[in-house]
């Protein structure tokens, strides 16, 4: 029988907003100026991964002699200059967190992108407060696959692994929630079809829908739903 679950933690890119899709379109962009091509095996490589993981795939795989930092720092100073502009919430995360209230649930963000980087998206579509912290890239030694930030989360939202739910998009990081103990949720997308989130307990085809929301628990009153009371562990 699974578990109760207490708390909720949230993935951030591909899962949260569509910036999967718009990373595609900028990576495209930037290796075609640069006479080399931007794949979807490649896309595929990089979803989950940290930046210092992330610049070596994208290097290697395309062929272009550049340093990787280097690389993936043009990709991503043109990704953030329309970062504001051209990323948009997935459909059903308004109502999934306005059910995490009602349910007095506390959720967290556990993203392998910077910390900076999740609170400017958040912060931009009036989120961020919604969330008890903020877990980013340099709050763990290691990232996704490895369960590390998923074990941080359940600490920080004060309740067991296994009574923790995590929502993720991408093979990496379904793989580090399980490895946690979480019970985990993959929401596929263009860019991380279903088939690679198959070790996943569940697959939903967005963040609202009825098998997932069955899934949740609830808990006692607390106040202000909106700040609920665990705190984030050491960064």
């Amino acid at each position: 029988m699974q578990p109760t679950i207490e708390a909720v933690a949230f993935d951030l890119d591909g899962l949260m907003f569509d910036t999967e899709a718009l990373f595609f379109r900028v990576a495209r962009e930037t290796l075609e100026a640069r006479g080399g091509r931007f794949t979807a095996e490649m896309m595929a490589a990089m979803i989950g991964r940290r930046a210092v993981e992330a610049g070596h795939v994208l290097q290697s795989m395309s062929g272009i002699e550049a340093d990787p930092e280097e690389l993936l720092g043009h990709v991503r100073d043109r990704y953030l200059a329309v970062l504001d502009t051209d990323a948009a919430p997935t459909p059903g995360l308004a109502t999934l967190l306005d059910e995490l209230e009602r349910r007095s649930l506390p959720k967290a963000v556990a993203t392998s992108s910077r910390r900076a980087h999740a609170e400017r998206l958040l912060g931009g579509h009036g989120f961020l407060d919604r969330f008890a912290f903020v877990l980013g890239s340099e709050d763990v030694e290691r990232g996704k696959p490895d369960p590390e930030i998923y074990r941080k989360a359940a600490e920080g939202l004060g309740v067991a692994a296994g009574r923790l739910m995590v929502l993720e998009d991408s093979p990496a990081g379904v793989a580090a929630a399980k490895a946690a103990g979480a019970f985990v949720v993959a929401v596929p997308h263009e860019h991380s079809a279903a088939a690679g989130l198959a070790p996943a307990d569940l697959i939903v085809p967005r963040l609202d829908a009825p098998a997932l929301l069955a899934r949740l628990g609830s808990r006692p009153e607390t106040g202000d739903r909106r700040c609920p009371p665990p705190t984030p562990p050491p960064r």
